[in-house]
Formats: C-alpha cells, structure tokens, sequence
C-alpha cells in the first residue's frame, strides 16, 4: 500500500455541499474525519444519521458546516440533549428531514441493491409520513385484497465516513460485527475511512478474518489516525472517554463554550486530555 494521506487531505476531497452518511457515537465513528472537515472550514454538508446522530453531528452543526440533517435522533446519549442542534433547530437555521431507523437503513440497502426503493410496513398508521411526501404508500401489487406498503427511495450518499481498527496493505478495512458500516459503504459513491493501523497481507484471503472485513473496491481513500475515534469508543482498542462527552455537553450550551472547545481540541488537534 502507498504511502496514506492524512486526515485533512481527505478532508480535502469532500466538497462543500456532499452528502455524507455517519455512524451512531457507538459504532465506529470518525472524529478525526469530523475534527478535519471543521478545520478546511466545510459549508452546506448535507448529513445522514445511520440511523442517528449525536457527538459528531453536533461538532459539526455547530461549527457552521451543515445545512441539512436526514435522522432518527440526534443525541449524546448519557450526557443529554447535543446542545448545538438544539440551538441551531431551535433558531431555524438548520434543515431537518426526520426519518425512522428502519426507513434509513432500508434507503441505504436500496441503493446497495441498485434499485430505486425497497418496501417498508412498519410506518402505516405513523404520523410521519405526513411530513415525508416522499415516501409514498401504495397498495401490494401481489396481494388479492386493499394491502398498503411504504415505499422508501434509495439514498446514495456521496460519502461515508467512518473510523476502522485496521485496514490491510490491499486497501480492505476491517469493521467486525458492524455490519451496518457495510451497508453505508456500498450504499456511497465511496467510504473514507480512517484507521489506526495497517496490517500486512490481504484479509479476504484469512478466513478468520474476511466476514468483518469491507472490500477495498468500496474504500475511497484511508488515512492513518491513530485514535482517530477518541473521545468515542473503538470496539475492543480503547474506551469512550464519558467525562470529555460530558464536559463537551456542558462547554457546547454556550456559543463562546463551544468555540473554546473547538480552539482546544479540534482547531490545534491537540492529544485529548
């Protein structure tokens, strides 16, 4: 594998205005990524919550970076309501398409498969789809009596991004269990992932290891970020840090608190203390 670019070099390559699908705070997040968007200064990102948002959709929304949100909930979990969406909701300056988990990940698995929308029951009798015109009820063509469906449009992302443990010298990324990653990077144009390490040989010839592995034909570009999703979790390699989620929640109430923080940790990209 070539020399890797680095976080802000793939920051780079994401114009103003892309579609990018996040994973939830537990799921292998990339803050390096986010921390690399806020500092080439990112305008209009449209984001998608697969299938919700929190610490990583909030540093962005508050950093000016974001027109419009697609998503499930947007939270910190734990540590309370993410204060700069609220704010920004709240002053009407942040376009909001409210959606459900199961909607969201058949959306994406509608553009993996290539068609232009799958079926969804388990909206019928919600009040959602008073606010989403674009999913539309039709009765089952298959079946002998009145039998409504939802249709859900494929969504396309023109990004994922998300953070892996370790991708191999053949440009695969491992991601485990979390299969939804999968999804979001055959969903997109392409993934950018960040990584903590790189390993030698090539994991779809390791049985062992091949079943949690994404194929690099969907990986875009990978950069080297060693803790690269601190303060969240990273599968077995190192915790979620609750104390600077929590102290984030508290800073982040105030505009002046959440430039102070983004001088701090993210702007200088300082080792998180």
């Amino acid at each position: 594998m070539a020399d890797l670019p680095n976080v802000d070099d793939l920051a780079r390559t994401i114009p103003d205005g892309a579609l990018l699908a996040l994973p939830p705070d537990h799921s292998l997040g990339s803050v390096a990524l986010v921390h690399a968007l806020i500092r080439r200064g990112a305008r209009d990102l449209r984001l998608l919550g697969v299938p919700v948002g929190g610490f990583l959709f909030d540093l962005l929304i508050g950093a000016g970076a974001v027109a419009e949100i697609e998503t499930s909930a947007v939270s910190l979990g734990e540590a309370g309501t993410a204060p700069r969406f609220t704010t920004a909701l709240a002053a009407g300056g942040l376009r909001l398409r409210d959606a459900t988990c199961p909607a969201i990940h058949t959306a994406l698995q509608a553009a993996e498969k290539g068609v232009p929308f799958l079926p969804l029951r388990g909206l019928l009798g919600s009040d959602i789809l008073a606010h989403r015109p674009d999913w539309k009820v039709i009765d089952n063509p298959f079946a002998p009596t009145p039998d409504p469906i939802v249709l859900i449009p494929a969504i396309q992302p023109d990004f994922a991004l998300f953070h892996a443990p370790f991708a191999d010298q053949a440009g695969n990324v491992w991601v485990g269990r979390r299969r939804d990653l999968a999804t979001m990077a055959h969903a997109a144009r392409e993934a950018l992932v960040s990584v903590e390490r790189v390993i030698a040989g090539d994991m779809l010839e390791d049985e062992r290891l091949a079943p949690g592995v994404i194929s690099g034909v969907y990986v875009g570009a990978i950069a080297l970020a060693p803790k690269g999703a601190a303060p969240l979790g990273l599968l077995d390699e190192y915790p979620a840090d609750a104390e600077h989620i929590a102290a984030y929640a508290r800073a982040a109430r105030s505009a002046a608190g959440f430039a102070d923080y983004l001088a701090r940790f993210v702007q200088r990209a300082p080792a998180l203390t």
